[in-house]
């Protein structure tokens, strides 16, 4: 039995986790604004309602507003669940770069030259980082492979 690991798109899958990095900082850093019910009548003027369904429009914006921060939460673990498993040098850049408030204004070359001590040089910083790219998107099952045309 062999295992072999799946050669990757390098562009498509960076910007796969890239996307997912967003993702997580949307819903790390931006606040969640819950829905509230209206609590004005309305009238409806063919009678009956819609369709004779029954809502509970309370209930279902609760539901909502429970289950929304709920999903976020659960994708941030899973985000920050994956990172935690890479190694110090790996999980160092991705904290710094793409998962800080910060990190919307920081560019590649502030982290490599200056979050880094002692500063590591360009090629090593690419490196590194697309080996934690590889393991987060094969962890989050985002990976894009090279398609065999």
């Amino acid at each position: 039995m062999v295992f072999e690991l799946p050669e990757l798109d390098r562009k498509a899958t960076q910007k796969e986790v890239e996307a997912a990095l967003e993702k997580y900082r949307i819903f790390k850093y931006l606040l969640f604004e819950e829905k509230e019910a209206s609590i004005t009548a309305s009238y409806d003027d063919v009678g009956g309602g819609k369709a004779n369904t029954i809502s509970d429009q309370t209930g279902m914006i609760a539901t909502q507003n429970v289950d929304e921060r709920e999903k976020r939460r659960k994708y941030c673990e899973r985000i920050e669940r994956a990172v935690r498993r890479l190694p110090k040098m790996e999980q160092f850049l991705i904290e710094e770069r793409y998962m800080s408030e910060e990190s919307e204004y920081l560019t590649d070359y502030n982290v490599y030259c200056f979050k880094f001590q002692p500063p590591i040089s360009e090629p090593t910083y690419s490196k590194i980082r697309w080996k934690a790219f590889y393991k987060i998107a094969l962890n989050l099952n985002i990976a894009v492979t090279v398609s065999e045309d």
